[in-house]
């Protein structure tokens, strides 16, 4: 871990082959105080020494900056963390063969080592003579001084830029908190997770892997696939990599680097590894065994304390995003099972074109208290095509227990209807008042109920309404009316006055929309103006194919706090 220091330490410097104003002037101090024509601020890279500092070089090495570690004397004094003082570089054996010598012509050589407050060696501050020269000692005090003060320069600039990524570690955990906590889904949470970490800096690679028990697998964001996503998108429980052993044995697991790899973890590990440029990892398992969250980089990466604890809170953040997730879709998934047993099949009517919408509240149970209907009568009408029963409702709540009281309330609509001779609406309605009365249904419900026969290539629509948004029937040009006319007690209120049937011719190619207040309704906003604004949404788009029209009316949902559930019914008469 101690080359890996150095190597952040250099990183966190942020000084490379390029002239640095700060650097510049303690290699003029150098010259200046110890009257040589070369002075350099030499730093040890991985495979070069680059100069930030530098006065006197010859060209090209001037321009550069840079040599490799073939030109390189400053590499002995990382190397021991000592001075190295060359009165003659030629008659010393450690340096005699150097490319320096002939190349840069460094003959007497004085480098004192730059050290971080850690005390890892990044380098020298080295003096330079073209020609044999006996170093004073009042001479290497002055370069040993400035040699301090430049480790005190590096040192300040390393803290700064710690307490600046701290900073944006910090800003990390508070974006991760937020973004997170606002997912939906696990591809979505997949692709916030990547979100957080892009920029030159981060990380190559964030992973989620989730376990079905056998294995771990990836969660891919479609949209940003990567290329280890496709190369190794499922892995065995027993297989040698760090991710699956940071499942198998509930603990992080840190990869520095790829000696690390090999030395830990399967020739299948490393040649993956290897094959996507990835070199260190970081690997954090989730909470309730669920999966691993997963971190690489394209280089040796030294883990501060800082990271790992704000990267292990945003391994937290996401376990709890997942957990909500895999809840949500679990009880979606039985919601949606229990909706569709409980809604129905539209009939297929000739002269009817129909289509429903069902959509759930996203607070509550994901299934709730709205439905609709639609149901031929078994006596034809007198032209010798049955009548229509229609109807769309709401219990109160939008949980299972309205759900439930759903079922048995359409039920009995539809039992009440057809016990009816004539078929009437307002007739149903009232039965099922009675209902409310005498069985522990809940507090009420609202509902629209109608009959549409069929009249010598028209249709006649005869309806009752229970305090419900009032339907809208969209003319051939456009124009809609709000079909207004009901009774204004709830559907289950005891003692009211009679429920009465309206009637209305339809209009051959009119479209007929009943609807559920989840639709229409918005905290803080008028009811009215609401239903003004479906009405403009079906005026404009109630010529498209109903699928299509009911997409554009859920689009104005997409962008709200969905709590309450939304049924829709729509007819056109073609």
């Amino acid at each position: 871990m101690g080359e890996l220091g150095r190597l952040e330490a250099l990183r966190l410097a942020g000084l490379t082959a390029a002239a640095d104003p700060g650097m510049d002037r303690f290699a003029r101090l150098v010259t200046r105080f110890l009257d040589v024509p070369v002075a350099m601020v030499s730093l040890l890279e991985t495979d070069r020494q680059v100069f930030p500092g530098m006065v006197g070089l010859a060209e090209p090495w001037a321009t550069w900056r840079r040599t490799p570690l073939s030109h390189s004397f400053c590499q002995h004094v990382v190397a021991t963390g000592r001075p190295l003082v060359l009165n003659d570089s030629r008659l010393d054996a450690l340096t005699c063969a150097s490319l320096a010598i002939p190349d840069l012509q460094v003959i007497a050589y004085a480098g004192m080592p730059l050290t971080d407050a850690d005390g890892h060696v990044l380098g020298s501050l080295c003096a330079i003579d073209h020609q044999p020269r006996e170093w004073t000692e009042g001479e290497l005090q002055d370069l040993e001084d400035l040699t301090a003060a430049c480790s005190v320069e590096l040192r300040l600039r390393i803290a700064s830029e710690r307490i600046r990524r701290d900073r944006d570690q910090a800003d990390l955990l508070l974006r991760a908190s937020v973004e997170l906590g606002h997912s939906r889904g696990l591809t979505d949470v997949a692709s916030r997770l990547r979100s957080l970490f892009e920029g030159p800096l981060e990380p190559s690679y964030v992973g989620l892997l989730l376990t079905d028990g056998r294995g771990l697998w990836r969660v891919v964001d479609p949209e940003h696939a990567q290329p280890v996503e496709v190369t190794i998108d499922r892995l065995d429980m027993d297989s040698g990599f760090p991710s699956t052993k940071a499942m198998r044995e509930q603990r992080t697991v840190f990869v520095p680097d790829r000696d690390a790899l090999v030395a830990g973890f399967s020739p299948e590990a490393v040649a993956g590894y290897d094959s996507l440029g990835l070199r260190s990892a970081l690997c954090i398992p989730l909470a309730r065994g669920r999966g691993v969250l997963m971190w690489c980089w394209d280089s040796p990466h030294i883990l501060e304390v800082t990271e790992e604890a704000v990267l292990t809170a945003v391994g937290g953040y996401v376990s709890q995003a997942v957990e909500r997730t895999l809840f949500v879709e679990a009880r979606l998934s039985t919601a949606e099972q229990l909706q569709a047993a409980m809604l129905t099949e539209l009939p297929l009517v000739p002269g009817l074109d129909m289509a429903a919408l069902y959509l759930p509240a996203t607070d509550q149970d994901m299934v709730g208290g709205d439905w609709y209907d639609a149901y031929p009568l078994r006596h034809p009408a007198a032209s010798g095509q049955s009548s229509l029963m229609l109807s769309i409702g709401d219990i109160i709540g939008h949980d299972v227990q309205a759900a439930a009281v759903m079922g048995q309330v359409r039920s009995m609509l539809r039992q009440a209807t057809l016990d009816h001779p004539a078929h009437s609406p307002a007739a149903a309605l009232a039965a099922v008042d009675g209902a409310f009365e005498a069985l522990p249904l809940g507090p009420g419900a609202t509902a629209v109920h109608a009959r549409l026969d069929p009249q010598g290539g028209r249709w006649r629509l005869t309806w009752s309404n229970a305090g419900h948004p009032p339907p809208l029937l969209r003319a051939p040009d456009g124009d809609v009316a709000t079909l207004g006319e009901h009774d204004l007690l709830l559907l289950g209120s005891p003692g009211g006055p009679a429920r009465h049937d309206q009637e209305r011719e339809l209009p051959r190619g009119g479209v007929l929309l009943l609807y559920t207040d989840g639709l229409v309704e918005r905290r803080g906003e008028d009811i009215d103006a609401s239903i003004q604004e479906v009405a403009a949404v079906f005026s404009t788009l109630g010529d498209r194919p109903l699928p299509l029209l009911l997409e554009a009316l859920a689009h104005r949902l997409e962008d709200v706090p969905q709590r309450d559930d939304v049924a829709v019914l729509v007819l056109r008469l073609t």
